[in-house]
């Protein structure tokens, strides 16, 4: 080999060098990327798991509460039925005991003092939902960012065995389609629907 030759393979092995630390740069930082969307991804899905879960027992609740309203008020109806019915000594008692299954039943219907009336459980309830389905849209974008970030990894990796450049400049797009989602996920989960 002439020092010619040398030299030339020389400075295709520094240019070599020199792109491979670019690529290896760019795969640290995908990875860094990657990491913060899986991070972001996995509270998102614990968010939306537990809001579930509180909806479903909200929901619970509302239905215990309109099912013992239901007895309440058909108790109270049954009471005023037999007022005609009982003698007069005993209406005062049975007059009573209806107007207190009446109160009982507007108490389950509104009780804002403890938040545990039908009305606000169902606000309470609707708001859980709102909540849950707010943390599956981020956590769909999250998991499609990690997706990009993923895919990034692997074609700059190949671009280090293939030398095919072509395959970081796609890795480029992915990182800038993964930013774009996480960013999404971050501050407009509802923006696209994914779900």
């Amino acid at each position: 080999m002439s020092a010619h030759e040398s030299m030339e393979h020389a400075e295709h092995a520094e240019h070599a060098s020199g792109s491979n630390k670019k690529i290896a740069l760019l795969i640290a930082v995908l990875a860094l990327f990657l990491a913060v969307s899986e991070t972001l991804g996995k509270g998102a899905q614990t968010e939306s798991i537990s809001k579930n879960v509180e909806a479903a027992n909200l929901w619970a609740f509302f239905q215990a509460k309109s099912i013992r309203r239901t007895v309440v008020v058909t108790a109270a109806e049954q009471g005023k039925l037999t007022l005609a019915a009982v003698d007069e000594a005993q209406k005062p008692a049975v007059q009573k005991q209806v107007e207190d299954w009446t109160k009982t039943a507007q108490r389950y219907r509104s009780e804002p003092e403890t938040g545990e009336g039908t009305e606000q459980l169902a606000e309470k309830a609707k708001h859980a939902e709102h909540d849950r389905d707010e943390a599956t849209a981020k956590y769909h974008h999250f998991e499609l960012a990690s997706a990009a970030f993923q895919i990034g990894i692997v074609l700059a990796s190949a671009t280090i065995i293939t030398g095919m450049f072509a395959l970081a400049y796609v890795s480029g797009i992915l990182t800038i389609a993964g930013l774009f989602m996480t960013a999404l996920g971050l501050w407009w989960p509802h923006l696209l629907h994914l779900h």
